[in-house]
């Protein structure tokens, strides 16, 4: 059963455990405590906040993404568990030692299902999805001509319009953006340690700064969730402040159901099912990704 994402938003918050919560306090009054093992990841974006020690040690015993974010809503760190999957090492060794071959196929893949998604968001605000949908079978392996760019030119224009930019620095729809990409990463910060998995071997992603580039690789395909939630957002408002509602949408994010060739299930489920179908691909026991199908939006406008 999926956990929750717990956010700290206020400032001068003292966070720490006891028995097996976490609990908040403001100077010496408690003012809430959760559940340890309910808590699929903790988002800061407050000042002057206080962690205890025991805390950080249990959220990494319980693989729990402590997730430290700025004034943008982008995450600029995140407290991971360096032990938790028994043969971790073993699977380590096997990331380092894929092949380049392999994984330019299974970026082709990674990026042939976020354009699908991409096109499937824009057919449910009836926007025209050929431009967007011609380019899934022009991905090749490796993606060497960039088709996932072209793509999301194209995309950003024709769901938000022809003077959209996507800026993670702007306090407009970007901040929305940000928030709820930031909520996707943990979630696939957290599917990738579970599954053994090391987050900086990335699949694609090269960034020598970036410590998360496998989880920047595995989240593409969920990020049209979010694009689809914002965008509903922005249709129905004119004012498109991060106000706590509009969060509490944006976590939802990671519960919204989507298809498998098992049936529905939720977007965390399905990080989780991607990361260990990788891990099996690495260890030579599979050669297809786990990757949903599509978005369950029925199930989504219902919340």
């Amino acid at each position: 059963m999926p956990g929750r994402i717990v956010e700290i938003a206020e400032d001068n918050r003292y966070l720490n455990t006891e028995r097996g919560f976490l609990v908040v306090s403001s100077g010496k009054q408690e003012i809430g405590r959760i559940p340890l093992d309910d808590i699929d990841a903790l988002v800061t974006h407050a000042n002057g906040l206080v962690y205890s020690n025991n805390l950080l040690v249990r959220l990494a015993e319980r693989n729990i993404p402590f997730v430290l974010c700025a004034d943008n809503h982008n995450p600029v760190g995140l407290l991971l568990s360096i032990v938790g999957y028994h043969a971790q090492a073993k699977r380590f060794d096997t990331q380092i030692a894929a092949s380049k071959p392999t994984n330019k196929r299974l970026w082709a893949s990674i990026i042939k299902s976020k354009i699908t998604f991409q096109a499937q968001i824009l057919s449910e605000f009836s926007i025209n999805t050929i431009p967007v949908r011609s380019l899934i079978e022009k991905v090749k392996t490796g993606d060497g001509t960039n088709v996932e760019a072209q793509a999301a030119r194209r995309y950003w224009r024709l769901l938000f319009g022809d003077e959209f930019r996507r800026d993670r620095d702007r306090n407009d729809i970007n901040s929305l953006l940000n928030y709820g990409y930031t909520v996707l990463r943990a979630g696939c910060a957290r599917a990738v340690l579970s599954a053994g998995l090391h987050p900086t071997l990335g699949i694609h992603h090269t960034n020598e700064s970036n410590g998360m580039r496998l989880v920047d690789d595995i989240v593409e395909p969920f990020r049209p969730i979010v694009d689809y939630v914002v965008k509903t957002i922005a249709n129905d408002l004119s004012d498109v402040t991060l106000t706590p509602e509009i969060k509490a949408k944006l976590v939802h994010c990671l519960y919204t159901d989507m298809q498998t060739v098992d049936g529905k299930s939720p977007a965390s489920v399905c990080m989780q099912r991607l990361a260990t179908s990788l891990a099996q691909v690495y260890s030579g026991d599979r050669r297809l990704l786990d990757l949903p199908s599509s978005i369950c939006f029925k199930d989504l406008n219902s919340d």
